[in-house]
C-alpha cells in the first residue's frame, strides 16, 4: 500500500520532468530514396567530415551506399561504423565514439533501427566530450552542454520513433539494458525513406507498426498538460496506423502506405519525447521482458486490456479519438464511441495474427511482474495508478486472450 501510495503521489511528475527537457525539432524530409539527399543536407549545413553509423544487415545490403555516395559527390568526407548488433554494449558504443574522433567528425548520420539510432545518440553524446567514457552518458538524465554532436536520423523500422526522441536504451557496463535521457540532443534532420522498410519481414512491418500505435494512443492518455498541437499529432499517428498497417499485410510493396507510416512512427516519436508512454508499456517491457517476447507483440497482447482498465477516466480523449479516426459520430456517446475505437482494435490485432492470449504467462510469475509493473510504471504519467489487485486482473486478461 505504501508503494501505491507513493507512485499514486509522484504520477504527474515525469510529464512535469520531460516539460523541462529541451526536445529535437527537426526538418523533416519524405520520401521514396530520400536518403539520398543527405549530402545535399550537410553541405548546407557545413559539416565536413561525417560518421555513417548502421548496423551489418544494412550494409551487408548496401543501403548505406547511398548516403555515403551522396555525401562524397558533395566532398563531404564520410567514414562509416558498422559494428552495431540488436543489443549494443558499451564497448561497441565506445568503439564508435573513437572513430568519429579519429575521423574528426562533425556529424554524426544513423542510419537503423533503434539500436543503431540509439546508439548512435550516445555516440554523438560522447564524441562531443571525449574525457568522458561512454558510461559517463548512461545515467537516468545524462546532461551534454553545448548539445549533442549533430545528429541525422534514417530510420529503417516504422514503429519505435527512435529518430528524434530524447531516450536511448542500451547495455550498461554490467550487460544489463538502461534508458537514458540525452539532454541535449541534437537532431536538425529526420529522413523518413520508405524504401529502407519494404524489403521488412511482414513480423516487424507488423509489430512495429502496433508499437508505433500505442505511443500515439498513449500519448493521448497520458495525464500531462499536451498542446493542441501535440495532441493532434497523437491522433494522426493512431489513425495512420489503422488505415495503413492492415494494407501493408496485403500489399507489402505499397510505397504510399509504406510512406505514411513511416511518419505515423515520427509521430509517435513525438508522443513519447512531449506525453511519455504509460502502463500498456509497463506491462510490455515486464512481459517481454521476462518472457523474451519482442516489444511490439508484447505491446499487442496488453493494449486492448489496459487501455480499456482505463476508459473511465479517459472517457473523454477516447470518445473524441474514436470520432478522429471515422469509428464514431461526434453525436454517440462516450461509451459508444469507445466500444467502436475497441472493437476496431482488436479487429487489428487479429488482422495482424495476433494469437488470442499471451501463452507463455504463467500465474506462478504474477507476483514478480507486478513489480516490475510497478517500479516501470514511475517513468510515466499515466491516467490513473493502478493498483496490485488490478494488475493482477490484467495479466489474467492479458494471459487469457483479453
Amino acid at each position: 500500500m505504501a508503494f501505491y501510495l507513493f507512485r499514486k503521489g509522484i504520477r504527474k511528475l515525469p510529464g512535469d520532468v520531460i516539460k523541462a527537457v529541451t526536445i529535437p525539432e527537426p526538418e523533416v524530409i519524405q520520401g521514396f530514396g530520400s536518403r539520398g539527399q543527405v549530402g545535399e543536407i550537410c553541405k548546407k549545413a557545413g559539416f565536413q567530415s561525417v560518421l555513417l553509423v548502421t548496423d551489418a544487415t544494412l550494409f551487408e545490403l548496401g543501403f548505406y551506399k547511398k548516403v555515403q555516395g551522396s555525401l562524397r559527390a558533395q566532398g563531404i568526407a564520410c567514414s562509416v561504423f558498422a559494428d552495431i548488433c540488436s543489443e549494443p554494449t558499451v564497448d561497441v558504443i565506445e568503439k564508435g565514439k573513437r572513430q568519429a574522433l579519429a575521423c574528426e567528425a562533425d556529424c554524426i548520420v544513423a542510419l537503423g533501427g533503434g539500436s543503431v539510432l540509439d546508439s548512435s545518440k550516445i555516440i554523438a553524446a560522447s564524441a562531443r566530450h571525449p574525457q568522458w567514457h561512454v558510461t559517463h552518458y548512461l545515467k537516468k538524465f545524462a546532461l551534454v552542454t553545448k548539445k549533442t554532436l549533430p545528429l541525422i536520423t534514417i530510420p529503417s523500422t516504422a514503429g519505435t520513433g527512435a529518430e528524434h526522441t530524447v531516450g536511448a536504451v542500451v547495455k550498461n557496463a554490467r550487460g544489463v539494458k538502461t534508458s537514458t535521457v540525452v539532454v541535449g540532443l541534437d537532431v536538425p534532420n529526420v529522413i523518413l525513406d520508405s524504401e529502407l522498410t519494404v524489403g521488412a519481414p511482414q513480423s516487424v512491418t507488423v509489430w512495429c507498426g502496433i508499437d508505433a500505435l500505442s505511443h500515439g494512443l498513449e500519448g493521448l492518455l497520458a495525464d500531462v498538460d499536451s498542446s493542441a498541437e501535440d495532441i493532434e499529432k497523437s491522433r494522426e499517428c493512431v489513425r495512420l496506423v489503422f488505415e495503413n498497417l492492415a494494407v501493408l499485410l496485403k500489399e507489402p510493396r505499397n510505397i504510399e502506405a509504406r510512406q505514411k507510416m513511416s511518419l505515423a512512427a515520427f509521430y509517435g516519436g513525438n508522443a513519447i519525447n512531449r506525453q511519455l508512454a504509460g502502463y500498456v508499456h509497463a506491462f510490455a517491457h515486464s512481459i517481454g521482458g521476462l518472457y523474451h517476447i519482442p516489444h511490439g507483440e508484447a505491446i499487442a497482447y496488453c493494449l486492448v486490456p489496459v487501455v480499456r482498465a482505463q476508459r473511465g477516466v479517459c472517457a473523454e480523449k477516447l470518445a473524441a479519438l474514436s470520432v478522429f479516426c471515422g469509428f464514431a459520430d461526434e453525436h454517440d456517446s462516450h461509451p459508444a464511441a469507445i466500444d467502436r475505437l475497441i472493437t476496431a482494435l482488436r479487429q487489428l490485432l487479429r488482422h495482424c495474427g495476433l494469437p488470442k492470449g499471451c501463452a507463455a504467462l504463467r500465474e506462478q510469475d504474477y507476483k514478480k511482474l507486478t513489480r516490475l509493473i510497478n517500479f516501470d510504471s514511475i517513468n510515466y504519467s499515466p491516467s490513473k495508478t493502478f493498483t496490485d489487485e488490478e494488475i493482477h486482473r490484467l495479466l489474467e486478461q492479458i494471459a487469457k486472450g483479453d
